[in-house]
């Protein structure tokens, strides 16, 4: 049985690393996007953040002013148990994301809608998020935190089946276009893109494929992985840049997820993660061992089954 104690202090420590660290393969990926860039203000942005990230991890502070609003992506075993059972597994990432705001720190974003009532911890109705899911085999525990943008970088249109390709392609460039020009997110990103489902599913997906996939990780369907590929390059051709300067780096990477939708439509979201993608993950084992990494390996064969029954085996599996 995991300890409570445990989960907390692997949360923090999680917070942490997200806060500061980034990624190995986005800073691969943003590296190469420098290389290439030839705009003026969009290689200067570039080369500041690139530099900025060495400042933050030398330092140990947030590599960005704005801290995002931290979020949680559980995953577990079926034969993982924790002290205290779930809900005290919830208030522990709660305990862990009021330590962290104080502690790292991060700026206290979350507020109440209406009242505007601020904590000061990131922690309030409905947050931090924290979402689960579950792997047929194994005892141990995956924590993934992602700090990630809370106020734009984020659309959604309803398709319907006769616009196809072309029409995903369409609402793609304008959200792409419009993100730059109104400041609506800051590139270059990892793109998200969720495919179907109903409307809030086609929103989850969406940000999952954007803040959970690695850089240069492609969607196990053949096709789907050609349209990330398409899109990639599809991106770096409308003339823009880091924050919608002149350029030709608009896209770190794009992911597709889909889910089975209603026969009459097409749900589509766009999400970019940000410029820094702050995510950090740690697999907790049943012997108290802990392993800390940055590829959350949350979509795997059974999160995207297909069947009624399942008889593959998990890649996650221990």
């Amino acid at each position: 049985m995991t300890p409570i104690s445990l989960i907390q202090s692997t949360a923090e420590t999680l917070m942490d690393k997200a806060a500061i660290e980034i990624p190995d393969d986005y800073l691969t990926g943003l590296k190469k996007a420098a290389e290439v860039e030839d705009g003026d203000l969009s290689s200067f942005v570039l080369q500041a953040m690139l530099e900025n990230y060495e400042a933050a991890k030398e330092d140990r502070r947030a590599m960005c002013g704005d801290t995002g609003c931290p979020r949680w992506y559980v995953k577990m075993g079926n034969e993982a148990q924790v002290e205290g059972g779930p809900c005290a597994l919830e208030t522990a990432l709660r305990r862990a994301t009021a330590n962290a705001t104080n502690g790292v720190p991060l700026r206290p974003n979350r507020v109440h809608p209406l009242w505007r009532t601020d904590h000061d911890n990131n922690v309030g109705i409905n947050a931090p998020e924290i979402e689960f899911a579950f792997e047929p085999e194994g005892a141990w525990i995956d924590l993934t935190t992602v700090h990630k943008g809370g106020l734009f970088g984020t659309d959604y249109r309803m398709l319907f089946p006769s616009d196809g390709l072309e029409g995903i392609r369409r609402f793609y460039l304008d959200t792409l276009i419009a993100f730059g020009k109104r400041g609506l997110a800051c590139q270059p990103a990892i793109i998200g893109i969720g495919l179907g489902g109903s409307k809030d599913t086609c929103m989850v997906l969406g940000k999952r494929a954007a803040c959970l996939r690695t850089v240069g990780d492609r969607n196990p369907d053949p096709k789907i992985a050609a349209m990330e590929e398409e899109f990639i390059e599809l991106g770096n051709s409308i003339g823009m840049g880091a924050m919608g300067f002149v350029g030709k780096s608009m896209v770190i990477d794009c992911h597709i997820e889909v889910g089975y939708c209603h026969t009459g439509g097409m749900q589509m979201s766009m999400h970019a993660f940000c410029l820094s993608s702050r995510r950090a993950c740690a697999r907790i084992h049943a012997d108290g061992r802990v392993e800390y990494r940055t590829d959350p390996q949350w979509f795997t064969p059974y999160l995207r089954r297909e069947t009624v029954e399942w008889e593959g085996l998990s890649v996650a599996a221990e």
